[in-house]
């Protein structure tokens, strides 16, 4: 699976408003979830590497926000 490295590193680090929404209510915390983007990150994005339990959160909250277009400045 290709992943943008630039688009999931502007994800955990720019757009953590958008994964707190994601998470709320569902029991997750938005660092769980920061936490998996930054091991593929550092793992050059190889999904395989990822635990069952990360793997679920990767597919869950980041692969859904990785896959929405981007926002555009001042239009929240």
């Amino acid at each position: 699976m290709y992943m943008d490295r630039d688009l999931l590193k502007n994800l955990i680090s720019k757009r953590t408003d958008e994964i707190e929404k994601s998470v709320a209510g569902t029991g997750y915390l938005p660092k769980t979830v920061i936490g998996v983007g930054t091991f593929l990150l550092d793992n050059e994005c190889d999904v395989d590497l990822l635990s069952a339990k990360q793997r679920v959160t990767f597919e869950r909250f980041l692969l859904p926000l990785l896959d929405q277009p981007r926002r555009q400045p001042g239009m929240d």
